[in-house]
């Protein structure tokens, strides 16, 4: 895939010395730093040193009085509690965090998470019936339920009532319940917008201590869940998050709950876990039971009250999860082949696939590895329960919930947000659902959105390659949307000591100027990158052909030694 090289734009000389004579830092990372607006001292304080007390006041979020108040008149009346969340990470790290919080000062609650495959996303009829019919007085509901109205009006004739912490996308009506905590309400005056699902049930147990008079630090145990559902959600570590995201990693690499702490042995992670770690190793195992059987599975690990009991139930999730890597090899596949005889759809800017047989707890993974061959947004359908249900995927800066907002004629029902969206519709409006938002895409889409991009924050030589300026690169972490990782340019080089690895990958160094380098570049899946019709990988790069990389700089641990290594994200030959 041919990517967009874009640097970052450069600051003003003087606001860049006067921020490295401040916090006493390079040029570079000075750039690099304002670019991510830290302008000032105090700005780079809180930026590499969050605390703590900077989270905002819970009371702030609107409806928080009147949820606190629900939960405190539920164990003054001795009621029943029901815990509901959505069955992904972010949903089954939320119910995992309130059920544990809940649990610890009052015995009637339980936990409860929607089949996948008979009940579907979001608040479940089947749900809402088995609350009541079991005595269960109130449910959270948590990362989902933003626009369950028929579901939470349902409950309330039932004498069920709702109290929902969600994340996604109100509509223009909020459901009827006692509390609708969602920062993205226009109602809102909620500093911080871009809390997970998990984070908005971190803010009502936080709400529900300050109230009760209970140590923040005890809430603090909880903050190992919050990263996980912030890295697996994928969304922005900028403000509130960020602060959760750095005390989170501290908890999880420090003191984890037992479920992660297995969940870590079984990914055989070795080094303190990053937000990648996350997203590749964790995330995926804790998403399996969702996927394909139930994810009451993975809140069960995520509770467990000790290591060897979690360490049983990490090995049955890994199994799982294990199946799940087949199935999603197997319907990519197809999905790869069907794109292929697709030809009149070649110049499509979007894709829409259905196949009823698709297994539906793994097509969001296969909308996004078809976003990586072919880059345009993705709804990847199968057939369940007599409807066509979807998982819907976007690139950068492209807003899909938007795009599938305007097809809503041929819908049953959708939610989401920008980069990822579900949705359900009768099986015979796919065709035409196809060609609108086949439309509706073409209308919208810019050229910018048509290739990825890679962001450079700046321009790199060899000699400004070093432990002391990564040692400050590490700080900056923990990195994700809104703070990624750096990418550095480095120009004019040639390749040395060349390496092709299981006939995929490129292990090298380069040469600037007469030096090379220590690091090792390493080139993931680019063995054909540099490939030329009459040359091989190895000679075209042994060949002294002058091109640029754009990279990543890491640290690596191997037998208890460190090197650096550039981690090579794109190649352009001169």
């Amino acid at each position: 895939m041919e990517y967009v090289w874009r640097q970052k734009p450069k600051a003003s000389q003087s606001a860049i010395e006067r921020l490295g004579k401040e916090i006493n830092v390079n040029p570079t990372l000075a750039n690099m730093l304002i670019n991510r607006e830290v302008e000032s001292f105090e700005q780079a304080k809180d930026y590499f040193r969050p605390v703590l007390s900077q989270l905002h006041d819970p009371f702030l979020m609107q409806d928080m009085e009147a949820a606190v108040n629900r939960i405190e008149q539920a164990v003054l009346r001795q009621e029943r509690i029901m815990v509901y969340g959505d069955y992904d990470v972010d949903g089954t790290t939320a119910v995992a965090l309130m059920y544990s919080f809940l649990k610890g000062f009052y015995p009637n609650v339980e936990f409860y998470i929607p089949d996948r495959y008979k009940e579907g996303y979001g608040i479940s009829e089947r749900g809402v019936r088995f609350a009541a019919e079991n005595g269960i007085k109130l449910i959270i509901a948590l990362d989902c339920g933003i626009k369950a109205i028929e579901k939470v009006a349902l409950a309330s004739e039932l004498g069920v009532d709702f109290i929902i912490c969600d994340h996604h996308t109100p509509g223009d009506e909020l459901p009827a319940a006692i509390a609708v905590l969602d920062a993205k309400r226009a109602d809102c005056n909620y500093p911080y917008k871009e809390l997970s699902g998990c984070g908005v049930g971190f803010k009502l147990i936080q709400a529900y201590a300050k109230r009760h008079g209970m140590e923040e630090s005890t809430l603090y145990g909880y903050l190992d869940l919050v990263v996980v559902s912030i890295a697996a959600d994928i969304v922005p570590i900028s403000g509130e998050n960020r602060i959760l995201a750095y005390y989170g990693l501290d908890r999880i690499n420090n003191i984890p709950r037992p479920g992660l702490k297995a969940l870590i042995l079984q990914a055989k992670v070795e080094k303190d876990i990053q937000i990648s770690d996350i997203v590749f190793k964790i995330g995926p195992r804790i998403n399996a039971s969702g996927r394909l059987e139930h994810a009451k599975a993975s809140v069960e690990l995520l509770i467990a009250p000790n290591l060897d009991e979690a360490i049983e139930r990490a090995k049955l999730v890994d199994e799982v999860n294990s199946t799940r890597r087949n199935f999603d090899e197997n319907i990519t596949k197809e999905a790869f082949e069907m794109l292929l005889e697709m030809e009149e759809k070649a110049e499509w800017k979007s894709t829409v696939l259905f196949k009823n047989d698709w297994h539906k707890g793994v097509i969001g993974i296969v909308a996004s590895r078809c976003i990586e061959k072919y880059y345009r947004p993705t709804i990847i359908l199968t057939e369940s329960n007599g409807k066509a249900t979807g998982s819907a995927r976007s690139v950068v800066d492209f807003d899909i919930y938007e795009a599938i907002a305007e097809c809503a004629d041929l819908l049953d029902q959708f939610g989401g947000h920008k980069y990822a969206a579900g949705l359900t519709l009768s099986v015979e409006n796919v065709p035409a659902f196809q060609k609108k938002f086949e439309k509706v895409v073409h209308s919208r889409i810019e050229e910018v959105h048509r290739k990825p991009v890679i962001e450079i924050d700046d321009v790199l030589l060899l000699d400004q390659i070093n432990y002391k300026f990564h040692s400050i690169l590490k700080q900056m972490a923990p990195f994700g949307p809104g703070n990624t990782e750096p990418v550095f340019r480095i120009s004019n080089v040639y390749a040395d000591e060349v390496t092709v690895l299981k006939d995929k990958h490129l292990r090298f160094k380069i040469v600037q100027d007469g030096q090379v380098t220590t690091p090792v570049c390493l080139g993931f899946g680019m063995a054909d990158r540099a490939k030329d019709p009459d040359l091989t990988t190895v000679n075209m790069l042994r060949g002294k052909m002058r091109f640029d990389i754009v990279a990543e700089m890491r640290e690596n641990f191997f037998r208890d030694k460190s090197s650096l290594q550039l981690y090579v994200k794109d190649i352009k030959f001169d």
